[in-house]
């Protein structure tokens, strides 16, 4: 397999405008929460939140997820009013300030939370639970926009009792194809949907290992993937397994080049964004990987 191969030729569509997945998008992460496990509490007032949008659109993100509910192992539920009193102000400011050219993408699972951020302008719903809530599937017909369907197994507070696998390639693929069937019977469009295989979630070691080094199989299924494995427990294990005292460092904020590594192997994969809290580290990697992805095309022929 080579190195540089081009990325499947997808494009979705929101509110007239057209997101190119032949290139690799950095999807930026805003959490306005107070719990999240790398920056809970950083973002969650309007002044930062908006603040740390530009950062990230000026280090290269093409799209801002934003989450009003951490979905991290045991994490407290929230009530749709504080979660839409979290995201909502968010999306306007960005809106108010950037205009209609910033892809918004909503990290939610909740239908009311994801209608009151598209009457703000937002273009994707990103759905950990792939719209398995009740009204989500017909919230998402409705809405007709990008939807995101990640793979995981019961809910963040069982997740990882829920980690057994026979064989973690073919089933999450199996699983996901399973939940793409029923989301298009109940009327999302195929050419909205959106893949992710869920890193983080109901997963050991070895099958994030697995998952990493094989990640090219999800392409089988026909749609855009998204990646997104920054700061997670995973990349602690694996600097920690390293046995290099230097690098054995638990705290989420010192994975991020481990994590930036891991998108690069993702996008030789073909994975088309890449979700990640270090957009400017994440940036580096992918411009060095996007101009020898062109200068092999121009010059192994």
């Amino acid at each position: 397999m080579s190195l540089f191969n081009p990325l499947p030729a997808y494009t979705v569509t929101s509110r007239g405008k057209t997101l190119d997945l032949s290139q690799p998008h950095i999807m930026g992460i805003l959490n306005v929460t107070p719990d999240s496990f790398s920056d809970g509490g950083a973002f969650n007032g309007i002044d930062t939140a908006v603040a740390h949008c530009q950062e990230m659109l000026e280090a290269g993100a093409t799209i801002i997820d934003i989450g009003g509910e951490s979905t991290r192992p045991n994490a407290e539920a929230v009530s749709t009013s504080e979660e839409i009193e979290r995201v909502i102000p968010v999306v306007k400011a960005i809106r108010k300030q950037y205009g209609d050219g910033v892809w918004l993408s909503i990290d939610t699972s909740n239908p009311m939370v994801m209608q009151a951020a598209f009457n703000e302008g937002a273009d994707i719903w990103n759905d950990v639970r792939a719209l398995k809530r009740e009204g989500a599937e017909d919230m998402a017909a409705k809405l007709d926009i990008p939807v995101m369907l990640m793979h995981m197994r019961g809910e963040p507070t069982t997740m990882n009792n829920l980690a057994h696998y026979n064989d973690v390639i073919s089933e999450v693929s199996t699983e996901l194809k399973s939940r793409i069937a029923e989301v298009i019977s109940l009327g999302v469009k195929r050419e909205k949907i959106i893949i992710d295989p869920g890193f983080g979630f109901a997963k050991n070691y070895e099958h994030h290992c697995a998952l990493l080094t094989q990640l090219n199989s999800l392409q089988a299924l026909g749609f855009p993937v998204l990646f997104g494995i920054s700061r997670k427990r995973f990349l602690a294990e694996v600097l920690k397994k390293s046995g290099v005292t230097a690098v054995a460092e638990t705290q989420a904020t010192a994975r991020d080049a481990a994590g930036t590594a891991a998108g690069i192997f993702a996008l030789q994969q073909g994975a088309s964004i890449i979700r990640t809290h270090n957009v400017a580290m994440m940036q580096q990697a992918v411009a060095l990987w996007c101009q020898l992805s062109d200068y092999n095309k121009y010059n192994t022929q």
